[in-house]
């Protein structure tokens, strides 16, 4: 025989050989696990891994607090092909691993548990559809893209149609439910914005943008109480509550429409809001006094902590705090953070800043349905971090962030079978 022949005998040999080895690998392998720790290459890209498994079929544990919050699925070859394409960290680990995970969760002694992701959610973008805020996309559109799971956008017109019915869940971001449409220009684009929104209040038959916006919030607020989710950010979550406490009397302020200060003749009801109560209505720059943006020259140095709640206790609160870091850079926006003092005590509080005084992370329930308020505008975008950069949320640069994981937690969120909280 040849060298040549020889060598081509030996790489038919070699190539046999590894092609017995990945068979009776990938046999070994039970389970696909994607950790959720500082293994992971990219954590925002899991959530997408994870969500795609739900959109397939397939069945997803959340393992809460087990390195990082991390998911273990059955072994598939076309989850692999997914992980691997998506560029997120996976391990193959057999029926013996699986149990020994299974079992030292299950332990009394260690903050963890597991929570069954059953039917991927219907996700809605409450936003403008127009080149004027293409730019200004919001965090969380860019996180949804970046990680994979599909969305639709809907706006006034949807939502007053009665759309809402075909989702599961909805995101409100940096929007003014009480229709104060001149109060922030800054541009044309946002004069333009503005008008339109004028535009499509007169097209819809209302007289004003407040009338609008508010039936608008009484749509959202049955969403919710129907038993679906609501998150809400920057000023959606401030002025969604603010709309709903106005209770459709118009607000004085930059409207088109003139109405009185309702918080100084008593005329706001607080017991219609979500999460906020005893608030007055603001000048300037705020909306209310709910909003805290005080003494924040520059966000480098300023953190905020999320709360470690009890695996097995407090289901909601620890899958909606799931991260690989706890202590998270703070980030500003129209509504910053918000007046601890102001929130109510039916809502839990799942993140303040470090001298307790602010409150960027909140969750609750309304009738059936849950919602979470998360302050600011763009958690990678505090006032040192990406100066000069475009206004676009740079999610692409940022994969493994804790801010951004938790906007992801409360898109799975009503993928979860949920357990009552015990506390």
């Amino acid at each position: 025989m040849t060298f040549h022949g020889l060598n081509g005998f030996f790489m038919k040999k070699y190539a046999l050989a590894i092609s017995c080895f990945l068979t009776c690998y990938l046999s070994y392998a039970a389970a696909i696990l994607i950790p959720m720790d500082e293994k992971q290459n990219n954590h925002l890209k899991a959530y997408g891994a994870a969500f795609y498994c739900l959109q397939e079929e397939i069945d997803v544990d959340w393992l809460l607090n087990y390195r990082g919050g991390s998911f273990l699925i059955p072994y598939s070859d076309k989850i692999l092909r997914e992980c691997s394409v998506r560029g997120v960290s996976f391990e193959m680990i057999s029926d013996a691993q699986v149990n020994q995970i299974l079992n030292q969760i299950s332990s009394p002694s260690v903050n963890m548990n597991v929570v069954k992701l059953e039917k991927a959610p219907r996700i809605a973008v409450y936003s403008p559809k127009n080149e004027f805020v293409e730019d200004e996309s919001d965090a969380v559109i860019a996180v949804l893209e970046y990680a994979e799971i599909p969305f639709t956008i809907i706006y006034d017109e949807e939502v007053l149609m009665g759309e809402l019915a075909n989702y599961d869940w909805l995101h409100l971001h940096h929007e003014d439910f009480t229709g104060q449409i001149y109060r922030f220009l800054r541009r044309e684009s946002d004069y333009l914005q503005a008008e339109m929104q004028r535009t499509t209040a007169i097209g819809l038959g209302y007289q004003s943008v407040p009338a609008m916006k508010y039936d608008v919030a009484k749509q959202i607020r049955s969403f919710c109480a129907s038993g679906k989710y609501l998150f809400a950010m920057c000023s959606g979550a401030e002025t969604f509550d603010i709309a709903l406490a106005a209770d459709g009397v118009p607000i004085n302020g930059y409207s088109d429409d003139e109405g009185d200060d309702l918080s100084e003749l008593g005329k706001l009801d607080y017991g219609k809001s979500f999460a906020f109560q005893n608030f007055t209505l603001g000048n300037g720059r705020n909306f209310s006094d709910i909003n805290v943006s005080g003494r924040w020259g520059g966000l480098e140095d300023e953190f905020f902590t999320l709360f470690q709640f009890s695996a097995k206790w407090d289901i909601v609160p620890s899958l909606l705090t799931q991260n690989h870091e706890y202590v998270i850079h703070e980030f500003h926006g129209l509504t910053s953070a918000f007046e601890k003092n102001l929130v109510k005590s039916s809502a839990l509080i799942l993140g303040e800043n470090d001298d307790a005084d602010r409150v960027r992370y909140i969750y609750g329930t309304f009738g059936e349905g849950h919602w979470t308020y998360y302050s600011g505008h763009d958690p990678e975008r505090g006032s040192g971090r990406n100066r000069g950069m475009s206004r676009r949320p740079l999610v692409e640069l940022h994969p493994n962030s804790p801010g951004y994981r938790l906007i992801l937690n409360n898109v799975l969120f009503p993928a979860a079978k949920k357990k009552k909280q015990k506390t």
